[in-house]
């Protein structure tokens, strides 16, 4: 029996082209499905890898948020842990990195905003967390406003899908943040 593999002209090992080429034996034998499933978790294993976000990349966080369409600069932030800048709508936003070994190997991120220019109130503040389940506000000592939302990318990470939507997330939580306090 006479097995011929190999990958298609565009180079790319679909579940279908695998299933075409462990197919295509001499004399008509058919490949039991059971070893189609090992090709099919290797053609699916590659991707899923590369569109990993993770905390232990802050290069890759900051291309997942390039690619979601955000600027983002990454810096270091009192400490040397990595920083990420951005900003949507006109207002800016950073993302921390949190659980990190020597400023690096970081484990999770938080999404954060801060406000001076706005007048706020406990009770405002109070308010908020009352009726928000996902992101915490809280006043500074001085009167500014802030507004958090914690990400967790240990343990692999998530996929740029996931992580494009928690972005989306966060910046209508941003959005609905500044027009609670007044913007």
């Amino acid at each position: 029996m006479l097995v011929r593999f190999g990958l298609p002209p565009n180079g790319v090992c679909t579940i279908a082209n695998a299933a075409y080429h462990i197919g295509t034996i001499n004399k008509g034998v058919i490949v039991k499905f059971q070893y189609l499933l090992p090709m099919a978790a290797l053609a699916l294993g590659g991707t899923a890898q590369a569109q990993t976000v993770s905390a232990t990349s802050p290069q890759g966080v900051v291309a997942a948020l390039q690619n979601a369409g955000y600027k983002a600069t990454l810096s270091k932030d009192s400490t040397g842990d990595p920083l990420i800048n951005s900003s949507s709508g006109g207002s800016n936003f950073s993302v921390f990195f949190f659980g990190c070994t020597r400023n690096t190997d970081c484990r999770t991120v938080q999404f954060f905003a801060g406000y001076t220019d706005r007048k706020v109130t406990l009770n405002m503040m109070n308010d908020w967390n009352s009726k928000k389940r996902f992101a915490r506000a809280y006043m500074t000592d001085n009167g500014a406003a802030r507004i958090e939302m914690d990400l967790d990318l240990d343990d692999g990470g998530m996929s740029a899908k996931l992580f494009e939507d928690n972005l989306e997330f966060w910046v209508a939580v941003m959005g609905a943040f500044e027009k609670h306090i007044g913007g």
